[in-house]
Parts: structure tokens; sequence; C-alpha cells
């Protein structure tokens, strides 16, 4: 079927082009994710991926599989756009009025974002065989994104086609249009670059298996602190050295201390309360945070707040702008009656 739907593609048909590429879209928009850390980036790289694919197909000669050819298509297209100025964030403030508590540290400043779990449903099921460094939960995690962004390019690309993957050397490097040799080299600096981040960051307890008893009993806690506005309450949730961050906004706080000033400086202001909305990014508990106007009663949108667990305790809250939450179906605004 692939032969003849390959064949009507290169005749110029369409449709054949379509279902040729349709088994491949999902996993490529991920595999594009993975290497720009943004959902819109990676749909934007995907459709160029597309159009070059259909530009080109006509002169595709078989010397690799259809997918090794699209990843190396869509490879070409992230590549690219990392080296764009424009792709690079602005230096955000505080909004207006807030004085937040001095930080732990000014964090690195790249383009992050978060992914829908929604948009994971239907992904093919390549599971990991026994060479995958990266199993597949953990190579989606928001820290694992975060800690491929701070790889130079070409590196990030050879660890996400060796380690996560599992292309062979050879395959890699037909991806890259480099050497095996160049590959393995890419793989080594980037190996030594993760392994320093991750013990920089610490050692971690696994997190309790999506939809759990356990992950359920945590979020549901937390939620109920925070619409109580019961700041030591949430605070009791987090581990000793548990990370607030708020990209592309730099301030980073570390510890229960910081944590609670901040939280009363920012969210629980007096007259203030939140509401939480449940969803899902990156394979973690998420909401959608809105905090009550003392005067009209409506909730406002303050961000999505993706939570990541270290046992049965959250290690690290990272607050994203309000301006993703229509991609995760949330709404702009929620009236009082919405609130209940």
């Amino acid at each position: 079927m692939t032969a003849g739907l390959l064949t009507r593609a290169q005749a110029g048909d369409g449709d054949a082009f379509a279902r040729l590429v349709e088994p491949f879209r999902r996993e490529l928009q991920v595999h594009c994710y993975r290497m720009l850390g943004s959902v819109q980036d990676a749909e934007d790289a995907l459709q160029e991926t597309l159009l070059s694919a259909w530009q080109g197909v006509a002169a595709f000669e078989g010397r690799s599989s259809i997918r090794t050819w699209l990843y190396r298509v869509a490879t070409s297209r992230c590549l690219d756009a990392l080296r764009s100025a424009r792709r690079r964030p602005a230096v955000s403030s505080p909004p207006a009025g807030l004085q937040p508590p001095e930080p732990t540290r000014l964090g690195d400043l790249f383009w992050i974002e978060p992914y829908p779990d929604a948009m994971l449903q239907g992904l093919a099921d390549r599971t990991p065989g026994p060479e995958a460094r990266y199993e597949a939960m953990e190579a989606i995690s928001l820290a694992f994104i975060t800690a491929l962004q701070r790889l130079p390019p070409r590196q990030r690309a050879a660890l996400i086609l060796r380690e996560v993957l599992e292309f062979p050397a050879s395959e890699a490097a037909r991806v890259l249009g480099t050497t095996e040799e160049s590959v393995t080299s890419a793989l080594k600096r980037a190996r030594a670059t993760l392994e320093r981040h991750q013990r920089s960051s610490g050692r971690r307890e696994p997190a309790p298996p999506p939809d759990s008893a356990a992950e359920r009993q945590l979020v549901e806690g937390l939620t109920k602190a925070f619409e109580a506005a019961d700041v030591a309450g949430i605070v009791a949730f987090l581990t000793e050295d548990a990370w607030l961050t708020m990209p592309p906004l730099p301030l980073e706080y570390q510890g229960r201390d910081l944590a609670a000033q901040f939280l009363v400086a920012t969210a629980f202001r007096p007259g203030w309360t939140a509401r939480l909305i449940p969803t899902r990014a990156n394979g973690q508990p998420a909401f959608g945070f809105y905090a009550r106007d003392p005067e009209t009663g409506h909730f406002h949108p303050v961000g999505l707040m993706v939570l990541t667990l270290s046992g049965a305790q959250i290690s690290a809250m990272t607050r994203f702008d309000a301006g993703i939450l229509p991609r995760f179906e949330l709404p702009g605004n929620l009236r009082p009656e919405q609130s209940q």
C-alpha cells in the first residue's frame, strides 16, 4: 500500500501524499516540539516539513524509509528555526503593582511552552526498546524538554534521534546529513551536558503514575489549599528544595519559605482568591490558574501551572502565561457562577 501511495504521490496525487504522511504527522510534531520547546513553533515547523516533503517527494529515491526521510526534512526545518533570532523570547517583567521577593536566581532565558496531553492522543505506539535511554513519559516531561533547550541545536538533534527515537547511528547520520562519527561525538557532548544538569538538579523520587490514586489525592489537596488561600497548606505539598518558575519571567524561587513569600505577594494579596481548573501537560498534572478580582467578582486568567511531582510531593511548579490557555481548551475568564 505504501509503495502504491508513493508512486501516486510522486505523480502529483495530493490525496495519496496526505495518506502517505498521515501516520507520521503526530510523531513529527512531537519531534519538532522536543527540538523547539514551543507548540506553536512545532506546528509551524511541521507545516513547513509537509510542504517541503510534498515539493520534494518526486525526487525521493527510496534510499531510506519514508519515516526517516520525513524526519530528515523535519529536523532540517527545526535547525533552521533555531538559527532565527525571531525565536528569542523577550525578557518579561512582573505585572505592575506586584512586588515579588528577591529570587533565588535569574534563570536562563530560552523559549519553552507546555504541550497539551490531549495532543499526545493518537501518537504512534513505539514502545522504547532495551537501548532507549529515555522512557516515553520522561521524554515528553517538562524537565526533559527544558534540559534539551540547553543543548546546542545539532547536539539536541543527535540526542533525540539516537536516545529518544532510537535511530541507529547510520540512520541518524543520514537524517542530519553528516557522518556517524559526527553524530557519536555530538551525542557524547549532549550526554555530558544533560548529566551535569541532572546532578545539579538533585535526585528525585519517581512521580506517581498518571491518574493514580496518589496523584489524584495530591491534586485534590493542592486545589483545596489554593481555593482556600491556605498558603501554609500549599507549601506543605512542596519538597524542601522545590522550584517556582515563570518563563519567560526570569525570576526563579527555591524552597518553601520563598514559595510562601511569593504566593503572599502575588496570588494571595488581600482580597484575592484563586480557582484552579485541572488539565494535563507534558504527561504531568496542570491547572488553568484564575484569580478573583475583589471589585467585580470575576476570575481573570493568571496562566497555566504545571506540576512536577516527586513521590507524594511537588518538586517544581512552573507557571506559563495565560495566552496558552485556549490551546488547553480552558476559558479566558470565569464568571462567579463558573467558579463554583
